[in-house]
């Protein structure tokens, strides 16, 4: 995606994800459909407003064109309201503590700490202004303080439905924070050789399409949205 936006400016994708997910709950799976965006001379902000406005277009128009289908399934959607909320990593563990659960600035925020703020926050809403080292090596520092980068999630109540942010540009910057990673650039040459030609700005995001369809269907468990599921237990059919 980063290397097409070179010449196509606007990349659209969707395609199979995989991955060796730990996790066995009723949100994770270890393969599913991700929809991907990635945009140049586009930031954090240019593509979150174009998120929002999707997951509202998006929204509306399975209200209005499956009425029965809903009624089938007895879940009612309601039309969020754009812009969401924007809520900062600080925020969050400054809500949770409040509520008596302390997470150490710089961890990532569990799954019982989710459920609270998904509690106060009952819809859409971002959580930006990540701890840098959580978040993927790709994921833009910020420049007036690089101790947080311009990564997003978007979250409807406690799940998380897409993560994204703004991609670095740089070549040199982006081979520092393999090395922050523990990850040897010379893995990523094929990658990093693009730079070379000139990478413009760009920012994007990516939907898990199970987790989507989880929110619209009002299904509160991703196998049941998902044909012939995979996780860590099950490889087959």
């Amino acid at each position: 995606k980063e290397q097409l936006v070179m010449s196509l400016e606007k990349v659209f994708e969707v395609g199979p994800f995989f991955r060796a997910e730990e996790s066995h709950t009723r949100r994770h799976l270890s393969e599913f459909v991700s929809v991907d965006v990635e945009q140049a001379f586009a930031d954090a902000e240019d593509v979150m407003v174009l998120l929002e406005q999707l997951v509202q277009h998006t929204c509306k128009a399975v209200k209005e064109k499956c009425p029965k289908e809903l009624e089938a399934l007895k879940h009612k959607i309601r039309v969020p309201d754009v812009p969401f909320k924007r809520l900062t990593y600080d925020k969050v563990l400054s809500d949770l503590k409040k509520n008596g659960i302390e997470v150490p600035w710089g961890e990532d925020i569990p799954t019982e700490a989710h459920r609270v703020i998904g509690k106060l926050y009952p819809t859409f809403y971002f959580i930006t202004d990540w701890p840098t080292h959580s978040k993927a090596f790709y994921i833009k520092p910020r420049e007036d303080n690089p101790k947080l980068c311009e990564g997003f999630d978007l979250m409807w109540r406690w799940i998380e439905l897409v993560s994204g942010g703004t991609r670095i540009a740089e070549k040199a910057l982006l081979i520092s924070r393999l090395k922050e990673k523990g990850l040897k650039p010379e893995d990523f040459k094929y990658h990093l050789q693009a730079f070379d030609y000139g990478m413009p700005p760009h920012a994007g995001w990516a939907i898990g399409l199970e987790r989507l369809t989880m929110m619209l269907t009002g299904k509160k468990n991703i196998r049941e949205v998902t044909f012939y599921p995979r996780d860590r237990d099950r490889l087959t059919p």
